[in-house]
């Protein structure tokens, strides 16, 4: 009993993990809120509210009252809009081009089963919204690196979110080494904060809450490198993990043409 207590306690550490670097702006009541990421047990197997599979249509919805002046937003949050209402392909696959400072890295995004995630980064890349910023967290315990924020701090993003998508509830492993999923702070809280999986983890180490949205199709070294080259713990001993040691900038960030396949 004590053995799988144990097992239990560190299981539930391993999922908080990945979220927690990440704080959400919410404005109520016209002031500005922080929520962070945690990723806890509240969570965890709370995935009934978010479909496995895509919406019908994107729902760009605010994450911050639009009253509110510019200079109340967090360091890292931007507003650069919102992608188009409608018409993002739905078929095929897309390539967003990481130029990065150790190389170019390339995730093949899945228009059938993430639309809504592929035109999130398609909008943003046109924003240059990413370029200039670094992986903020490495979290060996799950073997994920999680990059996403535009301030490099964990704590930015835009200012709108968008629904789960492509829960990965029967992938056995949940996420196989190579794909990218997005972070979020509980369902459908999608921003711009995603992590690259750098071993196949199963949903006992991370449970399938994250949005599997596409894959690295080339520059899969250069994960490995910076995973290789460990983090600095800054984040230990909750929500774990660190700022990888290697750094890994994004210095600009592009998406080409929908692929029809």
């Amino acid at each position: 009993m004590t053995l799988r207590a144990e097992s239990a306690q560190r299981r539930r550490r391993l999922q908080a993990m990945i979220g927690a670097g990440l704080a959400v702006v919410v404005v109520l009541v016209g002031v500005v809120l922080l929520v962070t990421l945690t990723g806890s047990d509240k969570k965890t197997n709370n995935t009934a509210a978010s479909a496995s599979s895509s919406p019908t249509s994107c729902k760009w919805n605010s994450a911050v009252d639009p009253s509110a002046p510019t200079q109340a937003l967090p360091a890292g949050v931007k507003d650069v809009g919102t992608p188009p209402a409608s018409g993002e392909p739905r078929s095929g696959t897309q390539t967003m081009t990481i130029n990065t400072n150790l190389g170019v890295v390339k995730i093949e995004m899945d228009l059938a089963k993430a639309p809504c995630t592929a035109a999130s980064f398609a909008h943003l890349a046109s924003k240059h919204f990413l370029d200039n910023s670094s992986c903020h967290r490495l979290v060996a315990g799950i073997s994920a690196l999680q990059c996403g924020d535009p301030g490099g701090q964990g704590t930015g993003g835009p200012t709108y979110r968008f629904a789960n998508e492509n829960l990965p509830t029967d992938r056995r492993p949940a996420y196989p080494k190579g794909s990218v999923a997005m972070a979020n702070s509980g369902p459908d809280t999608n921003g711009s904060q995603f992590f690259f999986l750098f071993n196949d983890v199963d949903s006992q180490r991370l449970s399938p809450d994250y949005s599997l949205w596409g894959k690295v199709v080339e520059g899969m070294d250069i994960i490995e490198k910076v995973a290789a080259g460990g983090d600095d713990g800054a984040y230990e001993p909750q929500p774990g993990g660190g700022r990888p040691k290697t750094e890994f900038k994004f210095l600009s960030v592009t998406v080409g043409a929908p692929n029809k396949g």
